[in-house]
């Protein structure tokens, strides 16, 4: 099932890009034309997502199909390295909250200056090369109109960094710690699963996602009655 549910996101977020990229005429006083931008960046929510599952080993059974369902998504959200990203996630996993958590900033509580030191967490010059190349392959050798690759490609991809680090670290992990937060210092949204898959896939039951790390993002919600109910169990990462 795990397998199932990545493919699916890949290959929506593949063929929504395409139309995107090749078909769609962008009219901005329309505000249909607007949809399909939102629409791409939850793709690309889902598509960071599942490159998160494979983390956890919740994608497949096999360890080396999990890194390439990880590696795949990664490559194709931006040329992340999966290597580094899975190194830093597991310490945030194990020092969430605290000053050995890289996705965590003690000096400020700020949204937007937390989000800087997180983006530039993972950011490298590789990325921004491999990154420039792609760009212009799409624009002089594909032929991709300029405007279809911003409000397509590149633009959706930066609303997708914002939902993730706004519903899955921000929100869950800012200060107050309060007691009711650990040993994970992550707090969790209230239970509204409609809500929780549109605001990022169940990503907001977050401290549930602490506690329970290989249950897949389309199971958090079986999480999320599992705590209301007392009955999670919590699991090593």
């Amino acid at each position: 099932m795990g397998i199932f549910v990545a493919t699916i996101i890949l290959v929506l977020w593949a063929g929504h890009l395409f139309l995107g990229l090749f078909i769609y005429q962008f009219d901005p006083q329309s505000v249909l034309s607007y949809l399909p931008i939102l629409l791409q960046a939850y793709l690309y929510t889902g598509l960071f997502i599942t490159a998160h599952d494979s983390m956890h080993g919740a994608v497949a059974k096999k360890r080396w199909l999990n890194d390439l369902y990880g590696k795949l998504s990664l490559g194709l959200f931006a040329a992340f390295s999966y290597r580094k990203m899975y190194k830093k996630h597991i310490a945030h996993h194990r020092f969430a909250g605290t000053a050995k958590d890289p996705d965590f900033d003690e000096t400020t509580q700020n949204f937007f200056l937390w989000f800087f030191h997180f983006f530039v967490g993972y950011v490298s010059l590789g990325q921004i090369i491999i990154m420039a190349l792609v760009f212009n392959g799409f624009l002089y050798i594909l032929q991709v109109p300029l405007a279809n690759l911003l409000l397509y490609w590149i633009l959706p991809a930066f609303l997708s960094t914002f939902q993730l680090f706004y519903f899955g670290t921000f929100l869950p992990h800012r200060k107050p710690h309060l007691d009711d937060m650990e040993p994970h210092k992550a707090r969790t949204q209230r239970a509204n699963h409609l809500w929780a898959m549109i605001s990022c896939y169940f990503f907001g039951y977050h401290f549930e996602h602490h506690v329970s790390p290989r249950t897949p993002w389309w199971r958090l919600y079986k999480a999320k009655e599992k705590y209301l109910q007392g009955n999670l169990t919590r699991e090593r990462v």
